[in-house]
């Protein structure tokens, strides 16, 4: 049994395909609440979740072992999202579910003055996954297209290059083989603001608050056009991009574990043949 097959009764439908966004695209029309693909509720989330973690795991396993192999490919999954969409949530309840030698997890941060000197894209170049490794990055080049707009910080002209420019760097890591899964966790600003008050409510959740947060709150409308823009402009047939409606965050889950699924079960992985004999092997294991 399939993969796919195994989780598909979960599932009322492939959701892939309504996730992705695909000319005329509009983040507006997006409900931050459905769960497109999933009939189920928190309550079935549970074991659905916990399913797909197993056939993840496996697939992800199989993966890494074939770069021991020469297998070259790779895995690049971009977290994009405003702040409490739940990027951390992904990495842990989704993503930890695989071996972590296989994974690698980069939070970008504001550039330093040095990474300023250079082309906007050199700190990711540097931080792009090897060989049967899934990179995960929570925010990535897309900040030098989102809050740069917003907050004006270079001029419209220079950040309007820059989307072509992303477009070319992502056909280029296709083209060398690696499969970029590109996700927009999309929240309602009424959402946010419960997360945001929660966190204040909470001891255990103050560590967890920047009040940073709220000035850019003032900014949503803004925000709310910079990600439409830079959707239409670089989702790609190479690199397409996927908006998770994620108000609840068990669905935003689910949905970014099939997309994980599905690109590792069209690799139609294998394990490496053994480069040994093995009935040799056996018998000096035996004799040891």
């Amino acid at each position: 049994m399939g993969a796919k097959a195994k989780i598909e009764k979960f599932w009322t439908g492939d959701p892939i395909d309504s996730l992705r966004v695909n000319p005329g695209f509009s983040l507006a029309d997006v409900d931050t609440t459905s769960t497109p693909g999933f009939d189920g509720k928190k309550k079935h989330s549970v074991e659905a979740l916990r399913k797909g973690a197993s056939i993840f795991r496996h697939q992800q396993e199989m993966f890494f072992a074939g770069s021991q192999d020469g297998d070259e490919r790779k895995v690049l999954l971009v977290l994009q999202a405003m702040d409490t969409s739940g990027k951390g949530g992904i990495v842990r309840h989704v993503v930890g579910a695989a071996d972590p030698q296989g994974i690698d997890h980069l939070a970008f941060k504001a550039p330093t003055k040095a990474e300023l000197s250079h082309d906007f894209l050199w700190r990711i170049r540097k931080q792009l996954p090897g060989a049967g490794r899934i990179g995960v990055f929570d925010r990535s080049h897309y900040e030098d297209v989102l809050i740069t707009r917003v907050r004006e910080l270079f001029p419209l002209e220079t950040i309007d290059e820059r989307y072509d420019e992303i477009n070319a760097f992502e056909q280029e890591l296709t083209d060398d083989g690696t499969t970029v899964i590109k996700v927009m966790l999309h929240i309602s600003s009424d959402e946010q603001k419960s997360r945001l008050a929660e966190r204040l409510d909470r001891p255990d959740k103050y560590w967890k608050y920047n009040p940073g947060d709220v000035d850019e709150r003032l900014h949503w409308p803004a925000y709310q056009e910079a990600y439409q823009v830079a959707l239409e402009r670089t989702s790609t047939t190479a690199a397409p991009w996927f908006v998770i409606p994620a108000d609840h965050k068990w669905y935003a889950r689910l949905a970014v574990q099939h997309l994980l699924i599905d690109a590792l079960t069209r690799m139609e992985l294998s394990w490496p043949e053994a480069d040994y004999d093995i009935k040799t092997e056996k018998a000096r294991l035996r004799a040891s």
